[in-house]
């Protein structure tokens, strides 16, 4: 058995959650310590560390308000980067608020409890969880991810963002490849957003400038006009 296989990576997997949650100052801080963790995992292969570092060394370099706006830009602009994985599979449907429920009855189990505020779904939170966990048992978490993880990858990679390297570190943990995935066409962040019209079959036709009289029309129900007709 390789020593991958049965090596826990809890250092690893909370310097990449620390990496993914949002650059405030402590961060910026703790980078030199959250670089230090990286490297000294010895089963990343070299390829993976050195993308790792180069995403720590874009981060050191940038002003702290660019971090920071990059960041929001990343993973606050859209569905396809978001950190929150149940939105790439369940958006806002119904299906999501079970599919919280029981992850955080997972953490449960473990005795593990979110603060306020706090999402399961949050890749971060999500890694913190796992780094927990036996070795064994972060593979399998991790790997039952792999599917939203990749798509998450490919839509970073596709932004040419740095910070794709901490997903596909996060792959390479749960001993799953990094494949691209076919990304469905997004659509703009003000359309995903917008709100639902109140009344979808009203529209502005025949409206008069505001302050003037409005046309009204009136119409009989079916019923009513097989009445008169009978």
């Amino acid at each position: 058995m390789r020593k991958h296989d049965t090596m826990s990576h809890a250092t690893t997997l909370r310097a990449i959650a620390r990496l993914l949650c949002y650059p405030d100052d402590g961060l910026m801080r703790q980078v030199p310590q959250v670089a230090e963790a990286l490297v000294l995992d010895g089963t990343l292969s070299s390829s993976t560390r050195r993308a790792l570092m180069a995403l720590v060394a874009d981060l050191v370099q940038r002003d702290w308000l660019e971090v920071e706006a990059l960041y929001v830009d990343t993973f606050d602009r859209g569905r396809r980067t978001s950190l929150h994985l149940f939105e790439h599979v369940h958006g806002d449907s119904r299906d999501r608020g079970p599919a919280m429920i029981d992850l955080q009855q997972t953490y449960a189990g473990s005795g593990l409890y979110l603060a306020d505020g706090e999402l399961p779904d949050f890749l971060p939170v999500v890694l913190e969880f796992a780094s927990t966990q036996p070795a064994d048992t972060q593979r399998e978490f991790l790997g039952e991810m792999a599917h939203i993880l990749n798509a998450l990858h490919s839509a970073l990679v596709e932004r040419e963002s740095p910070y794709a390297a901490a997903v596909a570190a996060v792959l390479e943990l749960a001993g799953e490849p990094v494949q691209a995935v076919k990304l469905e066409p997004e659509a703009p962040l003000d359309d995903s957003w917008q709100e639902p019209e109140a009344f979808g079959g009203c529209n502005s036709a025949g409206q008069q400038a505001p302050g003037q009289p409005q046309t009204i029309h009136i119409v009989r129900s079916n019923a009513q006009q097989t009445g008169a007709a009978a």
